[in-house]
């Protein structure tokens, strides 16, 4: 029982991490420009943690970028200028989901390519493995009965004379 609440306490821990991040004194009091900067927010990697938003990290570096992202909102800037600013002032690293075009192929590309690769592997693995437990023919089975007589009769010949027999 008690396992069963640490383990439902831990879910929603981990699922309420991000909701944390965010500071009080960073919301906007104007709901919708908090959406907007929430959702662009969402789309911003943390230089720092580099595997979660800005919005999920408590970083100093990701609070620095929330409060920019919510200055350049309340000056006028489109969601689209706001992510040109932050991406022309730290490089397209900053995008959780970079855009698809030919300086990012190899990064789009890369994982079906790693999983294709995976996947040829294991069947040519596998074609190998069946190719090699394929059932003799029946010369074959004949010609490996006769080598084992044969090296039965010698091996019979070569036993001590207390072992024949």
């Amino acid at each position: 029982m008690m396992r069963r609440l640490a383990l439902a306490l831990l879910v929603v821990a981990a699922a309420a991490g991000g909701a944390f991040a965010v500071e009080p004194d960073e919301m906007l009091d104007d709901p919708g420009l908090e959406a907007r900067a929430r959702e662009i927010s969402s789309g911003l990697r943390c230089l720092v943690c580099q595997n979660q938003s800005i919005d999920d990290s408590n970083a100093e570096l990701a609070h620095d970028l929330r409060v920019l992202v919510r200055e350049r909102l309340v000056a006028g800037d489109s969601d689209a200028a706001v992510v040109d600013y932050v991406v022309a002032r730290y490089g397209e690293f900053v995008l959780l989901r970079p855009a698809f075009d030919a300086r990012t192929l190899l990064l789009w590309l890369s994982a079906p390519l790693i999983l294709g690769a995976g996947a040829l592997t294991i069947f040519i693995a596998a074609r190998r493995r069946a190719a090699a437990s394929d059932p003799l023919t029946d010369d074959e089975q004949q010609r490996i009965d006769a080598l084992l007589r044969d090296e039965e009769k010698s091996d019979g010949d070569a036993r001590p004379a207390s072992r024949k027999g």
